[in-house]
């Protein structure tokens, strides 16, 4: 069954995002030694699950674009869907260039962690409440644990628990907007 445009968005995203929430967590579970405490995700790129992990953040990129490019045929946002592009890029680059390439893999993380906060900020313009609402929340939540992880403060939860406080609002926001692209587009009514 063919779908239209917004809807295959929603499902590219919605694939897109859970892929890579369970790649993220199968990478951790083959290495015993990894903590989600001490260590980075982008550990998890250059260690027993690299391959799972290098492989899903870069399978994450690919789908932000094409659903970027699905977004843009059929709600008619060109920013948005340039904005989308940004966490994408971030995210291909992230697997593509793992730590030990750590200059390209900061540039292109911070790519990703900004441009996901940003765009889920975004999202609230093309949604209604109480979905635009959670998208500015989850967007702004995401840009502080950024900074704080920036500028090295991470509390009890450690280097790898901060990471996560910028990561898994994104990851929800990626999958509620899927949800609200799969579902069917509001009907305005006439004037």
């Amino acid at each position: 069954m063919p779908y239209d445009d917004r809807r295959m968005a929603g499902l590219i995203l919605f694939v897109g995002v859970f892929q890579f929430t369970i790649g993220l967590m199968v990478a951790a579970a083959v290495d015993p030694e990894y903590s989600i405490h001490r260590n980075y995700i982008s550990d998890l790129g250059v260690r027993a699950g690299a391959q799972i992990f290098n492989v899903s953040i870069i399978y994450l990129g690919i789908s932000l674009a094409y659903a970027a490019y699905y977004i843009d045929r059929s709600l008619a946002s060109r920013r948005f869907s340039l904005l989308l592009l940004v966490p994408a890029i971030g995210a291909i680059g992230v697997g593509v260039f793992p730590e030990h390439v750590p200059v390209l893999h900061l540039l292109f993380a911070f790519v990703a962690f900004s441009g996901a906060g940003f765009t889920a900020i975004a999202t609230s313009r093309l949604t209604a409440p109480p979905l635009s609402y959670l998208c500015v929340f989850v967007g702004i939540l995401a840009l502080v644990a950024l900074a704080l992880f920036a500028s090295g403060m991470y509390f009890v939860l450690g280097v790898g628990g901060m990471e996560r406080m910028i990561v898994i609002p994104v990851i929800a926001w990626g999958l509620a907007f899927a949800g609200y692209l799969l579902a069917p587009a509001p009907i305005t009514p006439a004037a």
